[in-house]
């Protein structure tokens, strides 16, 4: 008989080294532990210094250690999970999903359809190899139900996920993978990513979790808008630091 493990990972989490986010990776890693998370995904904006660095320090804290990062396609946004290294942004939507792949990679798009938010438009979404269907951080429900039904109609695995930018919201939705590794008495600690990624590719998830409340999503929406006013602003002034500085690495 096949030995199976549960696995609550949250796959789409922002530390401070997003242009948006608020938090050192330590606490959130150690705020993942203490909540009962088995892994957590450090996806920031076209970053992934700080992701590789929790990957390796996730061992620390009884956690699977798994980098990623959130691409800024040319069509919106895309979770490049399992990457050590990060695609370039700015490229058509489906060379970004190849590129995630040709580096063991896979692709997941989040927020889907949510254009104030930088989601890709079902038109570009010729493949990928997983769709973010909960994400906790949506106003109403209409968004996930809308990826929901997409992901089903075309037979994707679904995925959830908080897609905190604070730490209170860190696995306030997540994902749980049933794997079914090799030998008789597995433990968690001995996953390794092929099995979570083969897992992920024969849907073998659940969505646990719920939203965050409105009222927190609204301040994150809104500090998120005013760091890219500035930056649009500072970026184009002459004789002024750019503000957020963290957004000109890209």
């Amino acid at each position: 008989m096949t030995s199976q493990l549960s696995l609550a990972i949250d796959f789409h989490v922002h530390s401070d080294d997003s242009y948006d986010g608020h938090e050192p990776i330590e606490l959130i890693l150690e705020h993942a532990a203490d909540i009962g998370l088995d892994g957590v995904v450090i996806t920031d904006h076209d970053e992934i210094d700080e992701s590789l660095r929790a990957a390796n320090l996730a061992p620390e804290y009884g956690l699977l250690g798994i980098p990623g990062v959130e691409v800024s396609t040319r069509h919106g946004h895309l979770l490049a999970i399992g990457v050590e290294e990060r695609p370039d942004p700015g490229q058509p939507f489906m060379r970004t999903v190849e590129r995630v792949r040709e580096l063991g990679g896979i692709a997941i798009v989040p927020h889907p359809f949510q254009r104030s938010r930088h989601g890709v438009r079902k038109r570009h979404i010729a493949d990928a190899d997983a769709i973010e269907t909960y994400n906790s951080m949506v106003f109403t429900g209409y968004r996930n139900r809308r990826a929901r039904t997409f992901a089903r109609r075309r037979g994707y695995p679904e995925i959830g996920a908080s897609d905190a930018h604070y730490l209170p919201n860190v696995g306030r939705a997540y994902t749980e993978i049933v794997v079914s590794p090799d030998g008789r008495s597995p433990t968690k600690a001995d996953i390794d990513g092929d099995e979570l990624v083969d897992a992920i590719l024969e849907g073998r998830t659940q969505i646990r979790g719920k939203r965050t409340p409105i009222h927190k999503s609204t301040v994150q929406y809104a500090k998120g808008a005013v760091r890219k006013s500035t930056y649009l602003v500072t970026s184009r002034a002459p004789l002024v630091p750019t503000v957020p500085a963290s957004m000109d690495r890209s």
